[in-house]
């Protein structure tokens, strides 16, 4: 692509991102909203376990009341037998049909047994309320360090309630506030200076492990040595503390289920599973019928994109587009994550169009700003890849990673813009 060619992708990029509008993001973020939510309260509003279609509320949390139950009964052996918790969903529901199996470390069903005595469906209630409080605080707290964008808190506000993990985390009655919460604070540590507390932040993800494939190796590459070795350490505590209380034999069962579904996810998904996941091993999955291609194909563009975050990381860069750029590697390399758990994202947005709003005039923020619009949106309409088997919002993901990385990488570029006679302007 010649200089001209370059020239005119430019602008055609200047066009689209002038539509991009606070005033039409907030009327498109409103509908957005009062279609979730409206849908949300007309199917919720039926009284007792089932919504209006027939399906349990919050059905994804019914395995920890479940598990914690076991543990207050001195049954911690059985938290990952699948017959016994067939058998206690059969008992809550009243139904056989109910596919739930106990995919977590023994220790994060622990703190659900102090609501044992509690119906599951208050459980859910009052974890889903908590949850909530942790995401608009984190939200708050991110929002409240970035100047630009804090003057705007109604959008700010209005997109946080828009954006559609939350509604997915809502009604799944999922663990993806938990993830957002150490994310956060990971970032506020790195924020304060305080390396080694941004580790143990990161380092408490191994509740998720998958959260964990990328970022240790995003960190030893940078040769991040202080907080890989915080992270390591927060880790291995978490692992250790939970292998001291429950014994060797309830670690056993579980690093046996962890391993035989990270060996074999299709024995352990659904049918539908890879539409409604937004990572590197679902976009393959879909679009490579051969496990054997699929997964060399998910290794190759894993190792690609670690190796964007770590220069990203290692780069001078402000802050904001490094933790951003870890956190999309993060995403895209995690193996198993639904849309929910793109809950851990909501930072990024807020770093990034603070840079952009910042940074008005640098030519990467056209691109910046509609990257990150679409890759608000479009995770909302990752069923329709069982139709098309390619995950839009994977691609959108990549791009908006290797914008940083070109971001990052050429910290006085050429404005494509201006060379039509205007002069080069520089970054602020």
């Amino acid at each position: 692509m010649n200089i001209h060619e370059q020239a005119g992708v430019a602008r055609w990029i200047d066009s689209i991102s002038a539509l991009l509008t606070p005033r039409r993001i907030r009327a498109h973020a409103l509908i957005l909203a009062v279609c979730l939510w409206g849908v949300c309260a007309i199917d919720y509003a039926t009284p007792g376990l089932f919504d209006r279609a027939g399906n349990l509320k919050f059905q994804d949390f019914l395995q920890f009341p479940i598990s914690a139950h076991l543990i207050a009964q001195g049954h911690s052996r059985d938290l990952y037998d699948t017959q016994v918790l067939a058998e206690a969903i059969r008992q809550i529901t009243g139904r056989a049909n109910i596919d739930l199996k106990y995919f977590y470390g023994p220790q994060v069903a622990l703190p659900f047994t102090l609501l044992d005595s509690l119906s599951f469906l208050t459980q859910a209630e009052i974890w889903i309320s908590l949850s909530l409080t942790v995401y608009l605080a984190c939200v708050y707290f991110i929002t409240k360090s970035c100047a630009s964008i804090s003057s705007n808190w109604r959008l700010v506000a209005l997109l946080a309630v828009a954006y559609p993990p939350v509604f997915h985390f809502f009604v799944r009655g999922q663990l993806s506030a938990a993830a957002l919460l150490f994310v956060a604070l990971a970032y506020r540590s790195f924020r304060a200076g305080h390396s080694w507390l941004a580790g143990l932040a990161l380092g408490c993800l191994a509740f998720k492990p998958q959260f964990l494939v990328a970022v240790p190796l995003i960190l030893l590459l940078a040769k991040a040595w202080d907080v890989f070795a915080a992270l390591a350490i927060s880790a291995a505590a978490q692992l250790g503390l939970t292998c001291a209380y429950f014994g060797q034999s309830v670690m056993r069962a579980y690093f046996s289920m962890l391993l035989h579904s990270a060996g074999y996810p299709a024995s352990t998904e659904l049918k539908l599973s890879a539409t409604q996941m937004h990572s590197l091993y679902s976009f393959w999955e879909l679009l490579i019928p051969w496990p054997m291609g699929m997964w060399v194909a998910y290794l190759i563009s894993s190792l690609i994109v670690m190796a964007l975050a770590t220069r990203i990381w290692k780069s001078a860069s402000p802050l904001s587009l490094r933790f951003s750029a870890l956190l999309i590697a993060t995403i895209l390399v995690n193996p198993h994550i639904y849309i929910y758990d793109l809950l851990a994202l909501a930072p990024m947005f807020l770093l990034v169009a603070e840079w952009s709003i910042e940074n008005a005039d640098h030519p990467s923020t056209p691109a910046l700003r509609i990257l990150l619009y679409l890759s608000f949106f479009l995770p909302l309409f990752g069923p329709m890849a069982h139709w098309t088997h390619l995950q839009l919002s994977v691609i959108v993901f990549l791009a908006l990673l290797w914008i940083l990385y070109r971001t990052t990488a050429s910290p006085v570029p050429i404005n494509l813009r201006g060379l039509n006679g205007s002069s080069q302007r520089t970054q602020r």
